[in-house]
């Protein structure tokens, strides 16, 4: 059996529910085991519920994204644009952030700010390629190219059979967000 080492990079990608809870859930697994988590989370405000109570468990950072986010298909051109300058410096300052300070980064939804074009690819290559080795990253969203599942130790892909969505119900909060 090989020695423990953390430093993997996960994906949780797909269509179905479950990426933003899954990638939390390892947080506070990580947090348990008494290890340094810091989450940012691209493209969601400050409201989803789990945020609450992530900011009071111990070893966990958990930092501040836009105050009011929307979908990209409403966003304007203005706002893509300003979006994708503010994406690009804040996956740099955080993966400076996270340096040797974390073991663990959860980017919630990089993938998905990726796919939309509101942050180079190339931009989040690079910072992989460069990361600490013993820095483990877990990264959510739909729809991973072939360059960015290739970096990944993990990849997991949820795959949505049915949602309430679909009848046209509403998120719920403490459930959907």
């Amino acid at each position: 059996m090989k020695e423990e080492r953390f430093g993997a990079v996960h994906i949780y990608c797909g269509g179905g529910k479950g990426k933003t809870t899954c990638g939390m859930g390892l947080c506070l697994r990580a947090a348990g085991a008494g290890r340094r988590v810091l989450i940012y989370q691209f493209m969601k405000d400050n409201a989803s519920s789990e945020r609450q109570i992530l900011k009071t468990i111990p070893g966990i950072t958990l930092l501040d994204g836009f105050q009011e986010e929307k979908f990209s298909f409403q966003m304007t051109e203005e706002e893509k644009a300003q979006r994708r300058a503010y994406y690009g410096k804040k996956l740099q300052e955080v993966f400076t952030m996270a340096g040797t300070s974390y073991d663990l980064l959860f980017l919630d939804e990089v993938v998905y700010t990726v796919r939309e074009g509101l942050l180079q690819e190339k931009l989040l290559l690079d910072c992989l390629d460069k990361k600490p080795e013993e820095l483990e990253v877990v990264m959510t969203g739909q729809d991973p190219d072939e360059e960015l599942l290739r970096r990944a130790d993990y990849v997991t892909k949820m795959q949505k059979i049915r949602h309430p969505y679909d009848r046209g119900l509403c998120a719920r909060k403490g459930i959907e967000y």
